[in-house]
C-alpha cells in the first residue's frame, strides 16, 4: 500500500477531484467575495482566489477535500452498505458526519470560520445551490459542506490577514 506523504500528490488529487465534480476555483472565491466584501472595502477576486488556493494547500484540506468527494461518488455507484447508502444518497439532515469533515477545514483558520461556514451553509449562495440541488442525480452530500467550508476558512485567513496587517501599522 503507498502512503500519500507528497504534499503535492495530495493538493493535485484534491483540486482534480474538485474539477471533476464541477467546482471551480471562481466559484469558492465568489462565496468569498460573498462573505467578505462588505467587511474589505475594494476587496477584488484575485485576493479571494488567491485565499482560496492558500487553504487548499493545506494537508488537512486536501484529505478532508478527497475522503469527502470519494465517498459521495462511491455514494452515487451504490457502493456503500445499507443504511449509510441511503443515509447519504439522500442527505440526511440528521447525519451530521459530512459537517464534521468540513469543520475539520473550518478549524484550520480558527474560530470565525465557524461562524463563516454557519452562515454561508444555510444560505447556501453560487454554487452551494447547485450543489445542493437534489434533482441532478448527482450527490453531493460532503462537497456542498467542503465547498462551504474552504470558503469559510479563505473568509477567516483573509480576516486574519487584516488584522495582522493592521497590527503592524499599528506598531510602525
Amino acid at each position: 500500500m503507498t502512503k500519500y506523504t507528497s504534499k503535492t500528490e495530495l493538493e493535485v488529487r484534491a483540486r482534480q477531484l474538485l474539477k471533476e465534480r464541477g467546482v471551480k476555483i471562481e466559484d469558492i472565491a465568489e462565496l468569498v467575495y460573498y462573505l467578505q466584501s462588505k467587511y474589505h472595502q475594494g476587496l477584488t477576486m484575485d485576493t479571494c482566489r488567491y485565499n482560496v488556493n492558500r487553504v487548499l494547500t493545506k494537508r488537512e484540506v486536501q484529505n478532508a477535500v478527497i475522503t469527502g468527494i470519494e465517498l459521495d461518488m462511491l455514494a452515487e455507484q451504490k457502493q456503500l452498505s445499507e443504511p449509510l447508502q441511503e443515509t447519504i444518497a439522500i442527505d440526511e439532515g440528521l447525519y451530521g458526519i459530512d459537517e464534521v469533515i468540513a469543520l475539520s477545514i473550518v478549524n484550520v483558520y480558527g474560530s470565525i470560520g465557524f461562524t463563516n461556514f454557519g452562515y454561508i451553509d444555510k444560505q447556501k449562495p453560487g454554487i452551494l445551490e447547485k450543489l445542493n440541488d437534489k434533482s441532478s442525480g448527482e450527490i453531493h452530500t460532503f462537497l456542498d459542506d467542503i465547498v462551504g467550508a474552504v470558503a469559510a476558512a479563505a473568509s477567516s485567513r483573509l480576516a486574519h490577514g487584516d488584522a495582522e496587517n493592521e497590527h503592524e501599522e499599528l506598531d510602525g
